[in-house]
């Protein structure tokens, strides 16, 4: 009998001639399912499919992305969606859509936040917040302008002639003012043209520490200038002083200690006692209180100082003023050319947008920081009420609480500003963070501090809150013969 031929599919001749079919072998060297060759034939690569770059960029969709981000910026984007594409994970057809939700809001990498944390100065939050104002005449000073030049004569002029008369104006015991790039640089300047290779006496208690690291001793050392320690932590007498005073010392600093309290046994010595010892005296303040002002008694400001005796202020421009970064020196008219005309000056200048924020804050008593400082507490409660209350009508575990708001920014340490706030579970700090909106926590929960939000933003703060929280399970309402829960105390 003869054996049987093969069948079909190449199989070979089983014990007692049958034939048995062999499986098609996988590349990767297994055994692949059956028809899957032809289901491979079908099945496109989706490489194939990924959009050329050159085409996704003239989509007319990205055109305003190009002209805002630049085109290296939406090129990169484009790889990236096209990535997603040959992953599986994007359909070709929305790459457009994902470069357009991939792209930053704006040009800069920086994202405007709504500050809830209770501080007014938040200095990881940029601290003051920019009037209209300021922010219309940045706008205005980004193109060119006048900036060092008389149109009149068409010869040059004094960089920034406009913010230096509005500050003068605005201490009018300064014999001369001047600008640099912030508080910081102010001091190193005094204390480069005044003290270099000289000595600077300061009291011990005032060697503070102003943040990130940052000492006021290695500052002025940096200068060439020599410190002399007088006094004790907690005491400094003017007989201190006197007795420290030789033929090397250059200047007295009269530092602000401003993000600290020392109480109980103390003394310190004011600038109409130091003015008497008969060498220059500066005194940085450095929150940037420019005049007296009755709801910071305690804060020592510019124009105060130098009616008793300084030769010399410094402050910041981006605290208790409200206006951008900025360093502000203010004083006797011979020191303050000193200063300007020292080569260091030019390296610490401030640009012609901040010329421009700084004159526009100055002509404007109120700004963001002014008003948050005076929030009335019972409109807070108000606000917070309904913001918790539209809150948990969706489900969200929120309350209205009391809370405490302070200066922040190294202003007015140790004062408490009555505040309100909405209590919400601590968890959702971070996903809140990631929407935008920044609180801090206390008592195992996070606080949202409406006080540096303007009204018209609460709705904001709703929204991300809802976001951040996610859906929330219906909760089944109450019988009529069982009264729904009392809020938890203290809250509303």
């Amino acid at each position: 009998m003869s054996p049987a031929p093969p069948r079909a599919g190449g199989g070979d001749p089983g014990p007692g001639g049958v034939a048995v079919a062999s499986a098609p072998v996988a590349a990767s060297g297994g055994v692949a399912a059956p028809g899957a060759s032809a289901y491979a034939s079908r099945v496109p690569d989706p490489r194939r499919a990924v959009p050329r770059t050159d085409t996704v960029l003239a989509d007319a969709r990205l055109a305003g992305a190009l002209r805002r981000h630049g085109r290296d910026v939406v090129k990169q984007a484009v790889r990236e969606a096209q990535q997603a594409v040959r992953a599986g994970a994007l359909a070709a057809d929305a790459v457009p859509a994902a470069v357009l939700q991939a792209l930053p809001r704006s040009a800069s990498s920086l994202r405007p936040v709504l500050n809830c944390t209770g501080a007014v100065l938040h200095t990881n939050l940029g601290r003051a917040v920019l009037s209209g104002p300021a922010v219309e005449a940045v706008t205005a000073a980004a193109g060119a302008t006048d900036v060092e030049m008389d149109l009149t004569t068409g010869r040059r002029a004094r960089r920034g002639r406009g913010v230096l008369e509005a500050l003068r104006e605005a201490v009018p015991a300064a014999g001369d003012v001047h600008v640099v790039n912030n508080g910081a640089a102010a001091l190193v300047l005094a204390a480069t043209a005044l003290a270099a290779g000289g000595e600077i006496l300061v009291s011990r208690g005032e060697l503070v520490e102003i943040g990130d690291g940052f000492r006021l001793p290695d500052l002025l050392e940096s200068t060439g200038a020599r410190l002399r320690e007088v006094g004790t932590t907690n005491r400094t007498t003017l007989a201190d002083y006197a007795a420290a005073v030789g033929p090397a010392t250059r200047m007295v600093l009269k530092v602000h200690p401003s993000n600290f309290v020392v109480t109980g046994f103390t003394a310190g010595v004011e600038p109409p006692e130091l003015a008497t010892l008969g060498v220059p005296v500066v005194v940085d303040t450095g929150s940037g209180l420019l005049r007296p002002d009755a709801l910071l008694p305690g804060e020592p400001d510019a124009d105060t100082a130098l009616r008793g005796g300084a030769d010399l202020v410094t402050t910041s421009g981006d605290k208790l003023l409200g206006g951008p970064q900025a360093g502000l020196l203010l004083g006797d008219a011979a020191v303050v050319d000193r200063l300007r005309r020292h080569p260091l000056a030019r390296a610490l200048r401030v640009d012609k947008l901040t010329l421009a924020a700084l004159e526009a804050t100055l002509r404007f008593d109120e700004n963001p920081t002014w008003q948050a400082l005076r929030a009335d507490p019972a409109d807070l409660r108000r606000r917070c009420d309904a913001v918790a209350e539209s809150l948990r009508g969706s489900g969200v575990d929120a309350g209205s609480v009391e809370s405490e708001a302070v200066v922040g920014g190294g202003g007015a340490p140790g004062l408490e500003l009555p505040s309100r706030a909405v209590e919400l579970p601590e968890a959702l700090a971070a996903p809140l963070r990631e929407q935008g909106v920044v609180g801090r926590s206390a008592r195992g929960h996070l606080l949202l501090d409406l006080r540096c939000v303007r009204p018209d933003d609460d709705a904001r703060v709703t929204a991300a809150v809802l976001a951040a929280a996610g859906p929330q399970p219906s909760s089944p309402q109450p019988s009529n013969d069982q009264p729904s829960s009392p809020e938890p105390s203290g809250r509303s």
